[in-house]
């Protein structure tokens, strides 16, 4: 038994080290396709201007990027003094609050930003399922799915209570339908879509089954509390 264990650990770490080096080349793919549109926004961004950074898509994108050294600080700060604390899985809860609020505010301010005829336009809503996915397109999917992926994929590592399939999609699909409405209240001259919160729902699934590994755990054993300390033995 000795002799697997040593076999299984070693195999455990290879497998861990080449999805790291998946997920480093897929994200330093991803920043040299971008990289054109987030350099055009990049002088307006770091001049402190609204007008052509945060009210564009390639300026949320990179002002994403930018804070994402401060986040990880700040997650290693939360980590630091719940271990400091005794609380169980201090960098996992610690990640998973951080990872939440980074992976999910850029893409609603994203989903939020007014359109051409803001305020002028009448509200639209569209209730006919699946009617609007022909016109969303590839790239439209690929964000719709993006919106809440981060809220699914670290919300039921961080609270046992969403530790399952249906709580993430009922999250998934409440946060949208919150969305969707401000979108019609405020008449963003934006679409509220019940083809967005399905898809926007779907994408929350999927990135909460990618980390079921980790929420099944949390589900089982409540993390949230400090360790106990052993009596001293006489």
């Amino acid at each position: 038994m000795n002799h697997t264990a040593s076999r299984s650990a070693p195999s455990r770490r290879a497998r861990r080290t080449v999805l790291l080096g998946l997920a480093v080349l897929a994200l330093a793919g991803a920043l040299f396709v971008i990289r054109r549109p987030l350099m055009m926004s990049a002088p307006t961004c770091m001049a402190g201007r609204w007008h052509g950074c945060l009210d564009t898509f390639n300026g949320v994108v990179l002002m994403t990027l930018v804070a994402l050294p401060p986040a990880v600080l700040v997650a290693w700060a939360l980590a630091h003094r719940r271990r400091a604390a005794g609380v169980g899985s201090a960098w996992r809860m610690s990640l998973a609050e951080v990872g939440m609020v980074h992976g999910t505010v850029p893409f609603v301010w994203m989903t939020m930003m007014p359109g051409g005829g803001a305020g002028v336009v009448p509200a639209r809503v569209s209730l006919v399922p699946l009617r609007d996915l022909v016109t969303m397109g590839p790239l439209g999917i690929g964000g719709n799915l993006l919106v809440f992926a981060a809220l699914g994929f670290f919300a039921p590592m961080r609270f046992a209570a969403l530790a399952s399939v249906p709580r993430i999609l009922a999250l998934g699909a409440g946060c949208s339908v919150l969305v969707e409405t401000a979108q019609y209240v405020l008449r963003l001259d934006r679409v509220s879509s019940v083809d967005d919160v399905l898809v926007n729902a779907a994408g929350a699934v999927l990135a909460g089954l990618a980390s079921r590994r980790w929420w099944r755990t949390t589900a089982q054993v409540p993390s949230d509390r400090p360790r106990p300390v052993p009596a001293p033995v006489a």
